[in-house]
């Protein structure tokens, strides 16, 4: 099953120094889902001065408790990057 995540980032002074100590271990986790089939496809929302604000990822999980189950787990969540996080189910209609 395909999920739609949109998450962003605290608003807070530390928001950007938060992000940027947790992102190596997201990226890395990233990678292993990617691996693994789980992502196709994410990346940074980025506000007007070009910083990135929060996340967009297209996932595919066996169902959303797996998907919870990995969410849960993630740096960004873990480290507080993340405050504001939708999940919505996909069905991607385009592939390349």
């Amino acid at each position: 099953m395909q999920f739609l995540i949109t998450a962003y980032d605290g608003k807070d002074e530390d928001a950007q120094a938060r992000r940027s100590a947790a992102r190596p271990a997201h990226i890395e986790g990233a990678k292993d889902l990617l691996a693994g089939g789980h992502v196709l496809i994410g990346g940074a929302i980025l506000n007007d001065a070009d910083e990135m604000i929060g996340s967009s990822l297209i996932v595919e999980f066996e169902n959303r408790e797996a998907l919870d189950q990995w969410l849960n787990n993630d740096p960004y969540v873990t480290e507080s990057v993340w405050q504001d996080i939708t999940v919505q189910p996909f069905r991607t209609a385009v592939k390349s």
